[in-house]
């Protein structure tokens, strides 16, 4: 009977027995040929919701899916049970393109990976139509939502497959989606006859905390030293991944880094030495662990704030997926909340500085009123930037706003920069620049600007450079050349220019008006997303795990017992003030201890320990040696 066959294929291809949470509905919804959103937490299970029941009957499944390498880790899977999968990643020519979809076509293969971008071609539209298709799975759904925290316009696409398979069921998954995203994924696949399933957030065996920190590298060793298995550090920048790996490093904590500026080869050696835990910390970029299944981490470490409760509980959710007790911490202090403020709210380019993006950019190439539709120009961004005196990120923001909703059209050139790394030590650049001192002014603005130019390849702005030192990009870029050729720096030159395409006639503020309340309310939900965020980092009188589920509109009554407020609690219930001071003053009859040692030794939460050394500095009992130890008086 076809109700008894997913769970033998689960059994033979998985080795599970049962199906856990809505996996078995989710399953069910589909083989009866209903349209599914399938909202299921991290490391929840969702591959086996469309892979079950794609075995279960003759056809292929399309998978949508927005990352290569999540692709590739689910195809090698697959075929390592012996089932027949193709993923279209990047860099297939048109004749291998046009063999793979063929093979979907006649060869039996039962699952089709593929990017949102690929169903821009028309290519792979025309055979998919000709495809038996039994499923669409689109993955990460919420990335088709405007509203969400991860819009990705290409997702769009996503509907023209309705139109070439109306009466296939799609199933549409996601582990980050609050209610009007959920809606939205609803509306833009155009579902018809659907159910939607919710699974429970609630991960009761990590223990979330927020930890306030002044001293942050410090509190990330101690962490990480403790950690038996593996952990994920998560930072904002490449240079951050690295320089946290070098410190660990350094600090006997074995680590490596991971971030989109490396290789492919060196990606795959990285997470391999991970994987096999030769390494036990891997500090990465928030695009990390998208597909990767490691069931061991025993801590999810953030050292920055996210910026947004979605991502933070997603990547969090990678620990623990054993079912073991896990940790996910956020190390934070003041400069923190500053520095995401800055980074993601004050960039955020309102209507008015869109229009005034759009009439500099129409004046800047001369269209006149009413032209420009089709027209193509090479745009070198920093000259544009130095000629109006525009905010370099806010320009950036703008430009992609513009792209987004179809008033211009950027090259792909725009989004990458070059970057520099000095191979040479300070007494050489200095032996150097004797012989060379015509030179000695750029050389000098590029170390006054960037740090770490000595450590890492770090991302350079030519016309800032240009700027500063008084002189032509041109001639900065011919010195860097040279600098390169003598052997003193490493440097990686990609085109800056862009290549701006416009769409549509120029109509200055009329047209942008069009989108102007889109652009608002999409700054508004980023606003809220940073102020969700700070709320949940500052509110210390609630269970962690409550707010994250409330947050997700998941009601819990139960507090989780294990987060940092609910031991708190435990610890101020269980011990008064008074007999932690009796212990911390034994610990220093014994001998001269730092705040940390004491911290360290006793069982207790650190604001806690740090206030009843407050208090015993006050009344006397003990003193601060100039080691910053403490005594007793």
């Amino acid at each position: 009977m076809m109700e008894n066959r997913p769970n033998e294929l689960l059994q033979r291809y998985w080795g599970f027995s049962e199906f856990r949470g809505s996996q078995k509905n989710i399953i069910e919804g589909v083989l009866n040929g209903a349209d599914i959103l399938a909202l299921l937490p991290t490391g929840g299970g969702k591959s086996i919701c469309f892979q079950v029941p794609t075995l279960a009957r003759e056809g292929i499944c399309i998978v949508v899916s927005p990352l290569i390498a999540l692709m590739k880790d689910q195809v090698d899977n697959l075929k390592k049970k012996g089932i027949k999968a193709i993923a279209l990643t990047g860099g297939i020519r048109l004749e291998e393109l046009s063999d793979l979809l063929d093979n979907c076509i006649y060869g039996n293969y039962k699952f089709l990976y593929l990017s949102p971008e690929r169903l821009k071609q028309e290519m792979v539209l025309e055979r998919i139509q000709r495809m038996n298709v039994s499923l669409i799975a689109i993955d990460e759904a919420h990335c088709i939502s405007q509203w969400g925290h991860d819009f990705r316009p290409a997702y769009l696409e996503c509907s023209k497959l309705r139109d070439l398979h109306p009466d296939v069921p799609f199933l549409a998954l996601t582990a980050t989606a609050t209610e009007k995203v959920a809606a939205d994924i609803v509306e833009n696949l155009r579902f018809k006859k659907h159910s939607v399933f919710k699974d429970s957030f609630a991960r009761d065996n990590i223990a979330f905390s927020v930890l306030w920190e002044e001293d942050k590298l410090y509190r990330l060793k101690q962490l990480c030293a403790k950690v038996q298995k593996s952990s994920i550090v998560y930072v904002r920048t490449r240079r951050a991944a690295e320089e946290l790996s070098n410190y660990l490093n350094a600090n006997r904590v074995s680590a490596t880094f991971f971030h989109g500026g490396i290789s492919n080869t060196e990606k795959e050696k990285k997470l391999s030495l991970w994987l096999t835990n030769k390494v036990k910390t891997i500090v990465a970029t928030n695009a990390f662990g998208m597909g990767i299944d490691k069931p061991d981490v025993e801590l999810v470490l953030h050292y920055q704030i996210p910026d947004c409760l979605e991502n933070y509980f997603q990547e969090a959710g990678r620990a623990g997926r054993d079912g073991k007790p896990a940790k996910a911490i956020l190390i934070t202090n003041k400069k923190d909340e500053k520095q995401l403020r800055n980074q993601f709210l004050s960039v955020l380019p309102d209507v008015s500085f869109l229009k005034k993006i759009y009439n500099r950019l129409n004046n800047y190439f001369q269209i006149p009123y009413g032209g420009g539709n089709n027209e193509s120009y090479p745009l070198n961004f920093n000259v544009f930037c130095s000629t109006y005196q525009l905010n370099t990120i806010l320009a950036y923001n703008a430009l992609r706003i513009l792209d987004l909703n179809s008033v211009i059209s950027l090259s792909e050139f725009f989004f990458r920069t070059s970057t520099v790394r000095f191979l040479a030590n300070k007494q050489q650049i200095f032996e150097y620049l004797e012989k060379n001192r015509t030179l000695q002014e750029v050389v000098q603005t590029l170390l006054r600007t960037y740090g770490g130019v000595f450590d890492f390849d770090t991302k350079i702005n030519t016309g800032l450079i240009a700027k500063k030192s008084g002189q032509k990009e041109e001639n900065i870029i011919q010195i860097l050349l040279r600098l390169e050729k003598d052997g003193i720096i490493e440097y990686n030159a990609v085109n800056q220019d862009l290549n701006i395409l416009f769409l549509v006639p120029r109509e200055d503020d009329s047209t942008i008006h069009g989108f102007a309340k889109n652009v608002q309310e999409q700054n508004r939900i980023k606003q809220e997303n940073v102020a969700h965020m700070l709320r949940y980092i500052n509110t210390d009188s609630r269970c962690r795990n409550r707010q994250i589920l409330a947050y997700f509109g998941e009601k819990c009554k139960k507090d989780c017992g294990i987060c940092d407020v609910c031991l708190g609690r435990a610890s101020g219930a269980i011990e008064s003030l008074e007999s932690l001071s009796e212990k911390v003053l034994t610990l220093l009859r014994e001998k001269k201890r730092t705040s940390r040692q004491l911290i360290e030794i006793l069982t207790h939460e650190e604001d806690r320990v740090l206030k009843v050394i407050a208090y015993l500095l006050e009344d006397g009992e003990i003193r601060i040696n100039t080691k910053n130890e403490y005594e007793l008086l």
